[in-house]
């Protein structure tokens, strides 16, 4: 049975960073667009503005997969960055502090950092290309 999952362990890459992507992407959306409609809206220009713009231009790099490894560095380390700052204070404990979501976005990227975007990726199709003109 684990051969024939190892089969698809590239693909399966793919798919958890366009998920992820798609969570944090919306979560910009929801900052900066206003879409969907949330309870708070950041001023524009706030440090939580900031983190919605980020996430959302990078979120979308990590979502196509194009510089997926430099885009995922940032966006782990914003989490991370966010979890210190809006969520720790809180609480020590992630489930009481409301932090849970930032740690696994944070390693989530992070993993994408060493892992890559995948087989389903912009980055691999510019690869794919440049092996094929030489």
């Amino acid at each position: 049975m684990l051969p024939a999952l190892h089969a698809f362990q590239p693909h399966l890459l793919s798919l958890l960073r366009i998920v992820a992507s798609l969570v944090l992407f919306s979560y910009g959306t929801q900052k900066v667009l206003h879409f969907p409609a949330g309870d708070t809206v950041p001023a524009v220009g706030s440090l939580s503005w900031v983190a919605g713009l980020l996430e959302l231009t990078l979120g979308f790099l990590v979502l196509i997969g194009f510089q997926t490894r430099v885009a995922s560095f940032v966006l782990s380390g914003l989490m991370a960055f966010a979890y210190f700052m809006a969520h720790a204070p809180k609480s020590f404990y992630p489930a009481q502090n409301g932090g849970v979501a930032a740690i696994l976005f944070c390693f989530i990227f992070l993993f994408l950092v060493g892992a890559g975007g995948g087989p389903l990726s912009l980055d691999a199709l510019l690869k794919r290309k440049q092996a094929v003109n030489g």
